[in-house]
């Protein structure tokens, strides 16, 4: 369009030139930069810094021709030969690649050219109302290319994240089907042949361990990205809560956001997942684990239980008194560092229950 508008403007003011034929080459040169340029930006060869230098350094040589081929008195009153119009096409191509710093860069080169062109540097900047609109249009659209290329990031990251989840999904109907009823068959029989003490209940035993580290493989959720704050810097627990569900994990959560800062609710993330980490090894074959989220007044309340064989009374003491202290800093500690609290509930054959209190 700005092309179709520099070629009118010559048609009609042509004769006004005082050199009209070297006039007409410029137009002609301007329409080869025209050509040059947007088959560059279409073809990709030109989104790069040094093809938009050239585009800039093209508008600047026709714009400051103008007083080669035009009177003193046509430069200061009317617009330079490839007009106000075909100038911001630099502009807006330095801020569509560089975004709004290089857009408004772009603007105040072009308001120089300009005003250079009119030959009173100071007066133009204030008078001219194009000055600003080079800028704003450099500003605006560097703006928008941003957020456009910022939402395309997005798109493609969800898309990735889908389908390796729909790549999982098919990996476990497949494995379903076939190595896990073959290691659930083979427990199964080899507890029964078998039993414990001897080879085949071995045997037996890390078949069902297989099979339950096999299920666990299956059901975690890819690694996405994490969940983005909002603005006050909080991020809804049920979104860190949510990838740690699977065939033998239930999740039950609030219809409304559970709220807390990034930080925080990372921590608490990362106790849930140890303790479902400490069910998956200790409480023995077929153990299920329910997480509850519950937002409770001024505190969040998260509750991890399994139906296992529970704790015997005094091993987590003997656990600590050796060194190990899994269970102490990475449940109890993490609660403790927050200002909350974790609270253990268990017997043989009982299973396990932690209650998880965070303060807002």
């Amino acid at each position: 369009m700005s092309v179709v508008y520099a070629v009118g403007r010559q048609i009609d003011e042509a004769d006004r030139y005082d050199r009209i034929g070297w006039s007409w080459v410029m137009i002609g040169a301007l329409v080869a930069v025209s050509l040059v340029a947007g088959t560059g930006y279409v073809r990709g060869f030109g989104r790069n810094r040094a093809f938009v230098i050239g585009e800039f350094a093209a508008a600047a040589v026709l714009a400051l021709g103008t007083v080669w081929v035009a009177s003193p008195e046509f430069t200061a009153h009317n617009q330079t030969l490839p007009t106000t119009l075909w100038l911001t096409n630099p502009v807006v191509s330095a801020a569509i690649l560089g975004g709004p710093v290089a857009g408004m860069i772009g603007g105040v080169a072009i308001a120089a050219v300009n005003a250079i062109y009119r030959g009173t540097f100071p007066e133009t900047i204030v008078r001219d109302a194009n000055y600003p609109v080079f800028m704003a249009v450099g500003l605006g659209l560097g703006v928008a290319a941003r957020v456009a290329v910022r939402s395309q990031e997005k798109l493609r990251e969800a898309e990735r994240v889908a389908a390796e989840a729909r790549a999982r999904e098919r990996l476990a109907r497949e494995v379903h089907d076939g190595v896990l009823q073959a290691l659930a068959f083979l427990a199964r029989r080899c507890a029964e042949l078998g039993g414990p003490g001897t080879e085949l209940g071995a045997l037996g035993a890390l078949a069902a361990q297989q099979e339950r580290a096999l299920r666990h493989l299956i059901a975690e959720t890819p690694a996405g990205p994490a969940p983005e704050p909002e603005a006050d810097g909080t991020v809804d627990l049920r979104d860190l809560l949510r990838p740690l569900a699977s065939s033998t994990v239930t999740l039950a959560e609030p219809g409304g956001a559970v709220l807390l800062p990034a930080g925080p609710a990372a921590e608490v993330a990362a106790a849930v997942r140890n303790a479902l980490e400490n069910t998956a090894r200790h409480a023995g074959p077929g153990a299920r684990s329910y997480l509850l989220l519950e937002d409770v007044d001024d505190a969040v309340l998260v509750t991890v239980r399994d139906d296992g064989t529970g704790i015997a009374p005094g091993r987590l003491d003997a656990a600590r008194a050796e060194g190990r202290l899994g269970v102490s800093e990475s449940i109890v500690g993490r609660m403790r560092a927050l200002g909350g609290r974790a609270e253990l509930t268990t017997g043989v054959d009982e299973g396990v229950e932690w209650e998880l209190w965070i303060p807002r």
